[in-house]
């Protein structure tokens, strides 16, 4: 698959970054930027392909793998830090570290297994959440070069909500009809303080 990239004027303003740590990348100027929460709008927005693979995306990726770090947390979609692109990272714990997906697709998946999620969009929250067990992804990296990035696991499930993510889909959304209302209901009164 061959990409060709057009540049493109920016319209969505960066979000504010929040403090940073240290830094540990090369750049002086990395951001940590605050994770958007269940229940903002953007969350719910089908992203926008990225077309032009300048330099103000590739200090986002390394913002968003600051953040990823930061939070702490095993992958991080655009949108999560209030960016509608089709972009996200992660890191699956194996000796890779942490890689880009820009403009993924889900190619194929595999079995289905059963595993507790939760989400850096709603911090501290865990469910049972079945899945394929296996997936298969294509993307393009910083370079613009076709990548695709396999795997059951932990790699198989962060691929998938990833790219959940990135078509405006929750981790909620994969449960039971009946599981997931009980879930609102009780995000709901959490945040209205009732519990």
């Amino acid at each position: 698959m061959t990409n060709t990239f057009r540049s493109e004027r920016r319209t969505d303003p960066l979000p504010e970054p929040l403090p940073s740590p240290p830094k540990q990348s090369g750049r002086s100027d990395l951001a940590i930027f605050p994770i958007r929460i269940l229940g903002d709008p953007v969350l719910r927005m089908e992203t926008k392909p990225v077309t032009d693979i300048d330099d103000t995306v590739r200090a986002l990726v390394e913002d968003m793998i600051e953040t990823m770090y930061y939070a702490p947390g095993v992958g991080l979609a655009a949108n999560q830090i209030g960016v509608p692109r089709r972009i996200a990272v992660f890191d699956a714990h194996d000796e890779l570290g942490p890689r880009v997906m820009i403009n993924p697709e889900l190619v194929e998946t595999e079995g289905e297994i059963e595993f507790e999620e939760g989400c850096l969009s709603v911090p501290g929250r865990y469910w049972e959440i079945t899945r394929p067990a296996f997936a298969r992804v294509r993307a393009v990296d910083l370079e613009g070069q076709e990548v695709e990035y396999a795997g059951d696991g932990l790699l198989g499930r962060v691929l998938q909500h990833e790219i959940d993510h990135l078509h405006g889909r929750f981790l909620l959304d994969a449960l039971p009809k009946r599981m997931r209302k009980k879930a609102l209901k009780e995000l709901r009164d959490e945040a209205l303080g009732l519990t």
